[in-house]
């Protein structure tokens, strides 16, 4: 499962768009949505998908749209303190996954590399948020962790002090961290879905800096960890 976001403002940029986000989501007019389709289907996913093959692996490209295994709906308008509701465009919230494509394709071996686009009912397509889209996979796929590799090293407590992250905290932590401002911008969505797929069944998600080499075997294998787990309780 794969996001785009600074790929995406590079290329709005390019266009003379200027990108917009509220709660850490991005507004997503028509245009938007169809720069976002090319960034994510067109350079990132066919990318990831190269590289795989390069280190011996088999990937292979899919959106929500592919065999439908990812319904969405639009997404309602997002409330946040001190504003009026704001309509996010065509940005979606996931409503239903299908495993079932992602299970053939894993039980004979090539590796899904999801781009989080999908469709609602009328076949509208929708930006969704990849950590969202991860999250909801991995609770269809009955997974036992989800990883959620980043660029920064985790949950910070003073979010402009790298050498202050959270190593752990559990799901009911998730509003206070939010209040006290802990968590905040493009890190709310993301450990929501975190939040989300622990209360939904996963055992643990943790949240690590995808620069550091070997970060999910140091997070697994260390006492400490290098990112921030997220527990149920």
């Amino acid at each position: 499962m794969h996001g785009g976001g600074p790929e995406i403002s590079q290329a709005m940029e390019k266009f003379g768009k200027k990108a917009e986000f509220v709660g850490g989501l991005r507004v997503t007019d028509k245009e938007t949505l169809g720069i976002a389709r090319m960034v994510l289907l067109g350079d990132i996913n066919a990318e990831l998908v190269n590289l795989i093959g390069k280190h011996g692996g088999k990937g292979i490209g899919l959106s929500g749209q592919d065999g439908m295994f990812l319904k969405a709906r639009k997404k309602a308008p997002l409330k946040m303190e001190g504003m009026e509701p704001v309509d996010l465009g065509f940005v979606g919230d996931v409503e239903k996954v299908d495993p079932e494509i992602l299970m053939i394709m894993a039980g004979k071996g090539y590796i899904p590399v999801i781009s989080p686009i999908a469709a609602d009912d009328r076949g509208n397509n929708l930006n969704v948020n990849a950590d969202t889209v991860a999250g909801a996979v991995a609770v269809a796929m009955r997974a036992k962790k989800l990883f959620s590799i980043t660029d920064v090293e985790g949950v910070r407590l003073n979010p402009d002090d790298p050498s202050s992250v959270i190593s752990e905290f559990s799901a009911s932590d998730f509003d206070r961290l939010v209040a006290e401002k802990v968590i905040r911008g493009g890190m709310i969505p993301k450990v929501e879905a975190c939040v989300r797929v622990v209360r939904d069944g996963v055992e643990k998600a943790h949240i690590i800096d995808g620069r550091k080499h070997h970060a999910i075997l140091l997070e697994l294998l260390t006492d400490q960890g290098v990112g921030t787990m997220i527990r149920r309780s």
